[in-house]
């Protein structure tokens, strides 16, 4: 007879899974809550529950109205607290625990994601890991919110999107892996957007800078941007993107 109480560490990767899934797609039939139900010694039923629960207190989606299941418990709410309070350190533990339970270190599992390894040790290496693997998880989430697929073209190859930081990664630690500070681009538009050519504005539509329009008269401008520009934007299903984070993004293009 199973636990009816959940463990910090099933409860930890409940929430891992849930940030990396498709809201719409929880589902006791869903391939990724079968796995990890049986991981965890849960049925996927019961999975499925917990993510709804989660999904009571994922602000994102109380900001759209959208309610999860009513009987989530404090552990719950919990979780999402100490993801606002300290993103980094709680993706970092939960990628752990999941690499773990999967019987790998997280440097097996992430080996593509980590070249420049062999050539690292101590802190330093320990601080790489993190970061790599940290970004790995914003990839998932981004993605999964934007349901693979570039926000401004719809491209839904995952081999030619990136999960774009608003605020650059560098620049602001405690915004790294908020779903808000990113959205899901194509290689074209996130360099554009990472070289502050492009931004969108209070009603998420595109903005081009004057820089770009230099270009007018080139064949690529108005194929790939000048058709574009005032062009909204489709937004997420989660972690729709910061008012504020934007207004950060169009100062530093000088708009």
């Amino acid at each position: 007879m199973r636990n009816p109480n959940w463990t910090r560490e099933q409860l930890i990767l409940a929430f891992n899974l849930y940030c990396k899934i498709d809201f719409g797609k929880i589902s006791k039939t869903n391939p990724q809550i079968i796995q990890l139900a049986e991981l965890i010694g849960r049925t996927p039923s019961a999975l499925g529950l917990k993510l709804s629960n989660l999904a009571s207190f994922d602000p994102n989606l109380q900001a759209r109205g959208i309610k999860g299941m009513q009987n989530a418990g404090k552990g719950d709410r919990l979780i999402f607290e100490e993801f606002q309070n300290n993103r980094e350190a709680l993706v970092f533990e939960s990628e752990n625990i999941l690499a773990d339970m999967q019987g790998l270190s997280l440097e097996n599992k992430y080996q593509a994601e980590l070249p420049d390894l062999s050539t690292m040790a101590g802190e330093t290496r320990e601080r790489y890991v993190k970061t790599r693997v940290n970004q790995n998880f914003f990839r998932q989430m981004i993605l999964s919110n934007y349901h693979s697929k570039c926000a401004v073209t719809g491209i839904d190859m995952p081999a030619l999107l990136i999960a774009s930081h608003i605020i650059p990664w560098a620049e602001n630690k405690e915004e790294r892996l908020n779903p808000a500070n990113g959205i899901c681009l194509s290689a074209l538009y996130d360099k554009a957007f990472d070289k502050h050519l492009i931004s969108f504005d209070e009603d998420y539509r595109m903005i081009l800078t004057t820089n770009l329009k230099e270009h007018c008269t080139k064949d690529y401008y108005q194929t790939h941007f000048g058709k574009m520009e005032g062009q909204e934007i489709i937004l997420p299903s989660r972690g729709i993107p910061s008012m504020e984070f934007l207004g950060y993004h169009r100062v530093k293009c000088d708009l």
